[in-house]
């Protein structure tokens, strides 16, 4: 009776520690462990591998029930450790599809991690937009601000209206907390 108290009294207090070192997930995936690790995985769920470049690594394939997307997985320098994952959803060539698209994901974050932390829907000028057109130019000229975030226990999950280049598109972000503060304490090291 006594070991099964200890055990239990023991659990109870080990229990937080173990919930700090889970890992936010892409796809199944704990966002951690090497690049090539996390790649592998990666395959393993079907995306196509392009490359790795400066701590990256790059795929296409289907996400949330998006075709051609591509994946960005990046692993810190220092740490040599995955942190973050970002998702690129395809590119739209009006507001309305992709306004549609985010609000979309948004709704299935909701879901998926509760109410966001944090909400910011606006178009930053003077003159508010009235067409479509203007909507994307907008978008194209970094006047807008469509950003939804989740900060959990085990990091951050962004979703975002932006423009890559000259295209418009849905991106949507994972950070791992544990690693991301690896980085941080890492660079914190530095100066």
């Amino acid at each position: 009776m006594k070991k099964l108290f200890i055990t239990l009294i023991a659990t109870i207090l080990l229990s937080p520690i173990f919930a700090q070192s889970e890992h936010l997930t892409f796809k199944g995936i704990p966002i951690d462990g090497s690049l090539a690790d996390f790649s592998n995985q990666m395959m393993q769920k079907g995306f196509t591998y392009l490359g790795t470049e400066d701590g990256s690594a790059v795929f296409t394939g289907e996400f949330a029930s998006y075709k051609d997307c591509s994946i960005g997985v990046i692993s810190s320098h220092s740490t040599k450790t995955v942190s973050k994952v970002g998702v690129i959803f395809p590119e739209c060539d009006t507001w309305s599809k992709l306004y549609s698209n985010y609000s979309q994901l948004k709704e299935l974050l909701i879901i998926k991690y509760g109410e966001p932390t944090e909400i910011t829907e606006k178009f930053q000028s003077p003159i508010e937009p009235t067409d479509d057109y203007m909507r994307m130019h907008y978008v194209e000229y970094d006047n807008c601000k469509y950003t939804t975030s989740w900060v959990t226990e085990k990091g951050t999950i962004e979703l975002e209206i932006t423009h890559i280049d000259d295209d418009c598109h849905v991106v949507l972000h994972y950070w791992d907390k544990i690693n991301t503060e690896k980085v941080t304490n890492s660079a914190i090291d530095d100066l």
